[in-house]
């Protein structure tokens, strides 16, 4: 893999795959980014620049663990940009990666084409999901065989009880096969401090990001899943509200790893949002 120093002079590595016009693509997490793949196929259409943050996958653990704050992991992408020579790029971001890229798009507007968020986390702008949002969609899966148990541990961590988080993974993924899960184990994170510390306080000035967001030109695509407890739609749509040209896509079938569920109707919507078309569900 091809490396980068970011200018704390950490060593950070990134994967290339596919051609075409460049896409910057930032895991969420944080976690090893080879969880995304291809995503999909989209290297199909573009090529896909995809970054191992900070202390996961091959990149170096930083001397300073407070550099694992999504605020200051912003100029780890600014360094990227930079090192690929590239005055502006379209920018694709998945869960938690969303955050960085918002307020990588916060704090330097100019240099993004494109903005693809995939559901997204929104904790940058200060949103969140309910836990009687999450029960709605869960209860829309009813007639799954895993979903008594599932069902259960999710009342038990809404309610602050307990509860295995594990245990409510299928809600995660628009079925619940093989395939689901490795997708799982492979989007878990390795790295528990940089996940403790990625949302730390000052990580977030949700009314300053706003603000940004709602100075923002660029198109912004917000995908969601129609399953996804994570990344509920009603939430996505709210994000969405903030910018002043944004693109709701709702993928029918899906959860939080849209390109798993439906490879082709996944990369159907962001490369004509890339393209610049639009594209329904």
């Amino acid at each position: 893999m091809p490396l980068f120093t970011a200018p704390d002079g950490t060593r950070l590595a990134y994967r290339v795959t596919g051609a075409g016009d460049p896409l910057l693509c930032l895991p969420g997490g944080p976690a090893d980014s080879r969880y995304l793949g291809d995503l999909g196929g989209l290297s199909a259409h573009r090529r896909l620049i995809t970054p191992d943050l900070r202390g996961t996958g091959r990149s170096s653990v930083p001397d300073d663990p407070a550099s694992y704050r999504c605020d200051r992991m912003v100029d780890d992408v600014e360094a990227l940009r930079a090192h690929l020579g590239l005055p502006r790029t379209d920018l694709l971001a998945h869960s938690g990666g969303t955050d960085l890229a918002t307020l990588y798009a916060a704090r330097h507007p100019e240099r993004v084409g494109r903005l693809a968020l995939i559901t997204p986390g929104a904790r940058s702008v200060g949103l969140a999901a309910t836990g009687r949002a999450r029960r709605e969609l869960a209860l829309l899966r009813g007639d799954e065989p895993w979903f008594p148990a599932a069902f259960a541990a999710l009342e038990a961590l809404i309610a602050g009880t307990g509860g295995d988080r594990e245990a409510v993974a299928p809600f995660l993924h628009g079925r619940w096969d093989a395939a689901a899960r490795r997708q799982h184990a492979a989007g878990r994170p390795d790295n528990a401090e940089a996940v403790a510390r990625f949302a730390a306080e000052g990580a977030f000035d949700p009314a300053a990001t706003r603000a940004a967001c709602a100075a923002f030109g660029a198109p912004v695509l917000l995908l969601a899943g129609e399953y996804d407890l994570n990344s509920p739609p009603g939430t996505v749509a709210g994000f969405a509200e903030l910018f002043p040209d944004a693109t709701l896509v709702v993928q029918r079938g899906a959860g939080h790893y849209p390109w798993q569920d439906d490879a082709g109707r996944f990369v159907s919507a962001v490369a004509a949002f890339l393209s610049g078309e639009r594209s329904g569900t």
